[in-house]
């Protein structure tokens, strides 16, 4: 489920703030997916009960504040919502599979 929610939410969020441009939009925001590439540097690469907020390091905090700051340019701001949708999403999945918000939270 989690990784369906992956590919609905910014559907969703693209039909309510980008309709006229939906294809171009969504792209874009399925393109911030690659924000996953840092588990590759974990052993075991997935693990289904690791919570990625706070221990992939695309997915620190440092970096989530910078994703929210990407959101407050016009040229940069769907990419930086897709990412921000995106550890919003892992947030959500490490409470509902750990009961944790974050990595060690």
């Amino acid at each position: 489920m989690h990784i369906l929610l992956h590919f609905i939410a910014p559907a969703l969020v693209v039909f309510l703030f980008y309709r006229e441009q939906f294809r171009r939009e969504y792209l874009i925001m399925m393109a911030t997916m690659l924000v996953d590439v840092d588990h590759l540097l974990a052993s075991p690469i997935y693990d289904p009960l690791r919570c990625s907020i706070a221990f992939h390091p695309m997915h620190s905090f440092i970096a989530v504040a910078g994703y929210v700051a990407l959101c407050f340019f016009k040229k940069t701001r769907v990419v930086g919502l897709g990412l921000v949708v995106h550890m919003f999403l892992d947030t959500v999945d490490c409470q509902y599979t750990s009961g944790v918000w974050y990595h060690g939270g």
